[in-house]
């Protein structure tokens, strides 16, 4: 039996088979709610409402009988007012009749602010794809050749350098008769690494084209590049698509494990996001896409092995052993991928387990192989991603940071995306705090036209700096309740938590606060960072870090003095912390530029020593040391003199 369900306010309708989850019923319409934990009943994001009365555009009554009972996990999750207006969690909800669902503004997916520039760098320009003119001997009753063999002897006759066993792929074939007619016998064939002819034009064409892409958990960013210039044309960038099975690695694995089309579902999905950017890209340059030759992807390991339609489950488990490691060139039509048929697709190598190829493209664009000093380099994102050494030794690892770290497993957190607050600041002596939000120039004024409607990542960092710098919470997290705020007050379930923003204040209609529990996300988040960071330099032999180095979108827009009173890394001196964007993004532009630091990457996956740190013998003791703020143990002179200002914390017996 199917039921027709509406989703407002996008007005998306439809009908679902009975017993289907809301959850499954917005996916299916196309309705984008937020679900970090991909549907896998854990992170309480997924609020909708279900509205009751006759409704015109189902010809019936909708009412909160037309889906199952309510659970014990929505009990929990929901407050007592919220199950009495009948709001329910989509994941955990059956459709049982015709059924009306609200979609609140704090459950609605929107739009990221997606980082898509690293820092300058000079490009060397040595592409794999190159362009050559030649004029070939026409067709005659006394030359019986034929026309790839005319083409192929005209090559290697102007270009001596050229690979003697030239082939031409099947593609170029196909329109060879009437391509190299159309140009009179004069035509540009594109080859790739000087083996295969990849495409094939009528006349002289200079330009060839490339596009490089940085396939992030959370975000894709694409950059079109001319591949004889060296110059990015165009950049554009979007949503993972993926997101709506699932806001971390761990949960689209799931997701392709338990659903019987999972993997190809995921892989098709990723693959209509690239290809929307490739025609996004092309049309801004004024170009096709069939004359995009060749393309660059990084990604972490779990996102190659799905992009590529490789089973991801055992990258899941232990020993989380990669199906390949080394890198990869494959066909274009392959992976349907909209380019050049002929076009070739790279990929960087993976390093080991969930450290993938895109930790390797920040390696070739940071180089800290090729240095004396030591340094910390910190891709943080869903899955943080550490690098600590020099030229001598180069030590690597991944660690579990979460999604916290980007809003989500936060109760009032959200993407970076218009009305996330994205920095704040409290007076230390009211306790008041001033916030701005993303949309906004300024500090928060009540007559701004974007009001809050959450947190997002550099937001938390600085507003967990700021409560324990005026000592709402304690070094272990815990809440003052001593303290004399009205915004520091208990909720209806008894916990603490502070109040950032009123009602009034926000687009979302309650009160944007952060709780015991956030709190709490932020200090697993941070220890696992932390103590990443802390057993690859022990593993090195050393315990000082000469710079940090924060790459990808979440350093680039974090505090980094809040960064460092939270014990985020380890002490360092902060102008030698330095955000260096979308790192990942550099490195793919770079081995689409230059053959030989494709070459280069390899030899860096080789040299890079993997360190599974959850299997220390420290790692527990680390682990509980590194959740304090800023530490147990270790010392921070950088921000002592800010350390030295926090009051003492009493808490009542």
């Amino acid at each position: 039996m199917d039921c027709q369900v509406i989703f407002q306010p996008s007005g998306r309708r439809g009908t679902v088979k009975k017993g289907s989850s809301l959850l499954e019923a917005a996916r299916k319409l196309g309705v984008d709610i937020e679900s970090p934990c991909g549907g896998t009943k854990c992170c309480g994001k997924c609020k909708v409402k279900i509205d009751e009365g006759y409704v015109d555009e189902l010809s019936a009554e909708t009412h909160i009988s037309h889906v199952s009972q309510l659970t014990e996990n929505e009990k929990d999750r929901l407050q007592p007012q919220e199950i009495s207006e009948n709001y329910r969690l989509a994941c955990c909800t059956q459709i049982e009749g015709d059924i009306l669902v609200f979609v609140p503004e704090e459950s609605r997916s929107t739009q990221q602010v997606v980082l898509e520039t690293g820092k300058d760098r000079v490009l060397r320009v040595n592409p794999a794809v190159r362009n050559y003119f030649v004029e070939m001997i026409p067709a005659s009753l006394e030359d019986h050749r034929d026309d790839s063999e005319r083409l192929k002897t005209a090559l290697l006759d102007r270009y001596s350098h050229l690979d003697k066993e030239l082939s031409i792929d099947y593609t170029v074939l196909l329109s060879l008769p009437v391509t190299v007619r159309k140009g009179k016998w004069s035509v540009t064939a594109t080859l790739w690494k000087e083996q295969v002819v990849i495409a094939l034009e009528p006349g002289l064409v200079e330009a060839t084209y490339g596009v490089a892409v940085d396939v992030g958990t959370t975000t894709v960013a694409a950059y079109l590049c001319d591949l004889t210039t060296g110059k990015v044309l165009q950049q554009d960038s979007m949503m993972n698509p993926q997101i709506r099975y699932g806001e971390d690695v761990l949960s689209r694995i799931t997701y392709g494990m338990n659903d019987d089309n999972g993997l190809a579902i995921l892989h098709q999905t990723i693959i209509e996001g690239i290809n929307t950017l490739v025609t996004r890209l092309s049309k801004a340059a004024g170009i096709n896409v069939e004359q995009v030759a060749e393309m660059v992807l990084v990604f972490n390991t779990a996102m190659h092995h799905i992009a590529l339609n490789i089973n991801p489950c055992y990258v899941g488990r232990s020993p989380f052993a990669p199906a390949v490691r080394k890198s990869l060139d494959i066909k274009a039509r392959d992976l349907g991928i909209s380019i050049a048929a002929g076009g070739n697709i790279h990929c960087l190598p993976v390093e080991a387990g969930f450290v993938g190829p895109d930790n390797v493209a920040v390696l070739i664009a940071e180089e800290p192989h090729k240095q004396e000093k030591r340094r910390l380099l910190i891709d943080i994102g869903t899955n943080g991603e550490i690098d600590f050494g020099n030229k001598q030794r180069l030590l690597s690892t991944s660690c579990a940071t979460g999604p916290a770290l980007e809003g989500a497993q936060i109760k009032f957190g959200m993407r970076a995306a218009p009305g996330a607050i994205e920095k704040v600041r409290l007076d230390p002596v009211s306790l008041e705090p001033q916030y701005k939000v993303i949309g906004e120039a300024d500090w928060f004024q009540p007559s701004q036209t974007i009001k809050a409607k959450g947190i997002c990542g550099s937001g938390i960092i600085d507003i967990i700096a700021e409560m324990f710098k005026t000592g709402i919470i304690d070094p272990t997290g815990k809440f003052n309740m001593q303290q004399t705020s009205r915004r520091i007050r208990r909720n209806a379930n008894n916990k603490p938590e502070y109040v950032l923003a009123w009602s009034e204040e926000t687009s979302i209609g309650s009160d944007i606060t952060v709780t015991q529990g956030d709190v709490r996300e932020i200090q697993l988040a941070k220890a696992a960072l932390y103590t990443g960071a802390k057993i690859l330099m022990k593993k090195w032999g050393t315990d000082q870090v000469d710079s940090v180095t924060l790459a990808g979108a979440f350093g680039s827009y974090i505090n980094k003095k809040s960064a460092l009173v939270i014990g985020l890394f380890p002490d360092c001196n902060l102008d030698n912390v330095v955000a260096v964007g979308n790192a990942a993004g550099d490195g793919a532009k770079i081995a689409l530029l230059d053959k030989d630091k494709r070459v280069e990457a390899q030899e860096v996956a080789d040299f890079v020593q993997f360190v599974e740190t959850a299997v220390e013998p420290d790692f527990q003791s680390q682990f509980v040391q590194a959740m304090y703020f800023p530490h147990g143990k270790d010392t921070f002179p950088h921000v002592q003199h800010i350390l030295d200002t926090i009051p003492t914390v009493k808490h009542s017996k």
